[in-house]
């Protein structure tokens, strides 16, 4: 067996600015890793992300420093012993995944005891804005399933109440990227119940979040940055109702898959969510998405072109990748 390996970093412009508490992109810098074993080649991307102090560069170089491992024929249950969990082992693991499913002539999927991927009601962003100007955002998707709101510090009453206004009937999820402070959350715990907020997904930062185990929320709360593996769980139990599995920190579909198992059993909900990315990054996601009950995954939506074949939306529902995409 001798695999080559392939790492680029590709660049893909957004259509609008995406802005979140801690700044705003113009551009979804993704790393994709090829692996061709013959004539079959299997694909990966991930998104390097600074809060967890990567950058493009470093991912590059960790996936390359594993080549020689690779090529001699390493699969994914040796990966954690290779790189930790993160936007590299993420990559190399999807890579591998899809890798595995077409020289086996089956899916993804299969391979791994799911159902098949199928559309589902998928957040759309509102990002963050001025009140006046995220109403008019929401206001073009005012019928989608699912809206999730982007929210900071500075006067989330006014924005979120601004959403609601022109946009009633979606299920909300409201997401400060722990922007807030338990005086926040407090001042805002009987608006969570006006709004009809259905999730509120890490007010706290991920290191100053037990403030949350005494506190009496009105609404399910989500862990996100607090959240990479499965080793996290015992953490969080008592804080969160809720955990955003992410590939991107989990570092793959093999640890996320383990994630969920031990997440659901421990007795939280599941979320699945994505970076701003493409529709290679969002295509293993899809397969948890049967088993979430919420799905975050217009990261694509954001980008002025997509790759071909990619995930599709309509009115807030999001649509597996063509056949032959990633892993089928």
């Amino acid at each position: 067996m001798l695999r080559h390996l392939d790492v680029t970093h590709d660049r893909f412009g957004l259509s609008t600015p995406f802005r979140i508490s801690r700044g705003v992109k113009t551009a979804a810098d993704v790393v994709t890793v090829t692996l061709r074993e013959g004539g079959t080649i299997g694909r990966g991307e991930a998104v390097p992300y600074a809060r967890y102090g990567e950058t493009i560069e470093d991912t590059i170089a960790a996936i390359r420093a594993i080549a020689p491992a690779l090529a001699d024929g390493a699969g994914r249950q040796d990966l954690a012993a290779l790189l930790p969990a993160g936007a590299a082992r993420n990559a190399v693991d999807c890579a591998l995944w899809d890798l595995e499913a077409r020289l086996a002539g089956t899916t993804v999927a299969a391979l791994a005891g799911l159902a098949e991927p199928v559309a589902l009601p998928s957040a759309i962003t509102i990002g963050l804005d001025t009140p006046d100007a995220m109403a008019r955002a929401a206001a073009k998707v005012a019928t989608v399933p699912l809206l999730k709101v982007k929210v900071d510090r500075t006067d989330p009453a006014a924005q979120i109440a601004a959403i609601r206004s022109v946009a009633p009937l979606p299920r909300l999820i409201i997401d400060p990227n722990e922007s807030w402070t338990l005086d926040t959350l407090r001042s805002l715990r009987e608006r969570l119940i006006e709004w009809r907020v259905d999730l509120l997904e890490q007010p706290l930062p991920a290191g100053e979040d037990h403030d949350l185990a005494t506190f009496n929320s009105p609404v399910p709360i989500a862990a996100d940055e607090a959240l990479h593996t499965a080793a996290d769980l015992d953490r969080l139990a008592g804080r969160y109702d809720v955990v955003n599995i992410k590939l991107d920190k989990t570092g793959g579909l093999t640890e996320a898959l383990v994630l969920a198992g031990r997440a659901h059993a421990k007795g939280f909900g599941l979320m699945v969510g994505c970076m701003v990315c493409s529709s290679l990054g969002i295509a293993p996601a899809m397969l948890l998405g049967g088993r979430a009950a919420f799905v975050d995954l217009d990261g694509p939506l954001w980008l002025s072109e997509d790759r071909a074949g990619g995930v599709t939306d309509h009115e807030g529902m999001s649509s597996p990748a063509a056949p032959g995409f990633w892993g089928n």
